[in-house]
């Protein structure tokens, strides 16, 4: 396998185990949607559905990106709950405060992970996915701000 050939592969298997955060973190951002109360009930089951929605649109385009490098993306809840780093949350009862902490840090622990990628992205060449990964890198950054800035409210 040719140099070029290696760091594309390396490349897709980052954007998978990208792919896998993505539906993690939606998932979760989708339990906490469902189950959040209190007080700040309606802004924070709002805020957590626009979040869901932004990563679960984010999902195809990480995919497509997999095929246009000639690899396989994930194909199961098994393929994914193998590549995640992103840990599931599976409580129905956290308290409000706590789920925006953790679904802060779960967003800056992807712009880590996009971040890697895009050196990986350089080293393959790919100014088409370096392009996307600073724009999944932005929304990633706003998530957490706008959750960092919904903490400093309460």
């Amino acid at each position: 396998m040719a140099e070029g050939d290696n760091s594309k592969k390396a490349l897709a298997d980052a954007l998978n185990g990208l792919l896998a955060d993505y539906y993690a973190l939606y998932l979760k951002t989708k339990n906490f949607h469902w189950h959040v109360t209190g007080p700040h009930f309606r802004e924070y089951h709002l805020l957590f559905d626009e979040q869901a929605a932004e990563l679960i649109a984010t999902t195809d385009l990480v995919a497509e990106r997999v095929r246009k490098l000639g690899q396989d993306t994930l194909t199961s809840i098994g393929a994914i709950a193998g590549k995640q780093r992103i840990k599931d949350h599976d409580s129905t009862s956290t308290d409000a405060t706590k789920m925006l902490k953790e679904l802060r840090a779960d967003n800056e622990s992807l712009v880590k992970s996009l971040k890697d990628a895009k050196d990986l992205a350089d080293d393959a060449g790919d100014n088409a996915t370096d392009g996307l990964l600073d724009d999944w890198t932005d929304q990633a950054e706003q998530r957490a701000w706008f959750l960092a800035a919904t903490i400093g409210k309460n």
